[in-house]
């Protein structure tokens, strides 16, 4: 093991089997501080609390190791973990394993990615790792190919620092069959992953209620080949850089000619 120092988190809890799983795998590679929240808060986005104080309490984790919950998002937990709570700067974030893939458009809903971006915004080096849990059932899923692989690219990631300021890895991992080695897929963020639609209902009050839902869309057409949404039903392992600068640059040059035509000053 290495002197390094690897930040944990996820959205799912600090009880997920997925989080389990891959702090393992990742106790083999550096030493790990795991700040993970008290419940589940899948498509929290980059929420932030800053309307009330956070608590942070040491906790046994699924294998009686050490970690910390908080009361906060996963953005949360990574802030309070580099604003002060951690004895010293991470060499890496990895925040997951989420059950349930975080595929093109929709990253933006992910805590997972999220937690991740706040790492990248503090300076620390981030991967978030999703895993094709299915439909879900009583049974635990075997995170175990999933957390195996995050461990090697974290050693990787420690070892050779290859991501630019700016920048993290969105990892997903499919269900593979027995026997099937994992192939890996450098890829661009799809378009929709999953389809939207309401339900509604009446409760046993007589009101009206309404259930935000989606599926995932089964249909992959050409234009998505080679991004994740592509390599995952493809049954590979899709990694995807993404930046924190949003900017359309391609657009700038069109949208000053805006600015030419006093376009801002007549309208503004």
């Amino acid at each position: 093991m290495s002197g390094r120092l690897i930040l944990m988190t996820n959205d799912d809890g600090v009880n997920a089997h997925g989080l389990m799983a891959l702090k393992e795998e990742l106790d083999r590679v550096a030493r790990v501080e795991v700040y993970a929240p008290d419940r589940n808060w899948s498509a929290a986005s980059r929420t932030m609390t800053f309307h009330k104080p956070l608590r942070v309490d040491r906790v046994r984790l699924l294998n009686g190791s050490v970690g910390h919950m908080t009361s906060g998002t996963p953005s949360d937990c990574v802030s309070l973990a580099l604003l002060g709570l951690l004895d010293e700067r991470p060499d890496l974030l990895v925040s997951g394993i989420n059950s349930g893939l975080n595929l093109g458009q929709d990253i933006s809903y992910s805590g997972t990615v999220a937690a991740a971006m706040e790492g990248v915004r503090g300076g620390v080096p981030a991967v978030a790792v999703s895993f094709d849990t299915g439909a879900g059932g009583s049974e635990i899923p075997d995170y175990s190919h999933a957390a195996s692989f995050a461990a090697q690219l974290a050693a990787f990631l420690l070892d050779s620092d290859p991501l630019p300021p700016g920048v993290l890895l969105n990892v997903n991992v499919p269900q593979l069959p027995p026997g099937r080695p994992p192939e890996v897929r450098l890829t661009r963020l799809g378009g929709l992953a999953y389809s939207h639609y309401l339900v509604t209902g009446e409760d046993p009050r007589g009101r009206n209620y309404y259930w935000i839902t989606g599926d995932p869309l089964t249909k992959i057409p050409p234009e998505e080949e080679g991004t994740d949404i592509w390599a995952i039903a493809n049954g590979f392992i899709s990694i995807t850089p993404i930046h924190l600068d949003m900017t359309e640059h391609t657009l700038l040059k069109d949208l000053r000619n805006w600015e030419e035509r006093n376009w801002f000053d007549q309208n503004g």
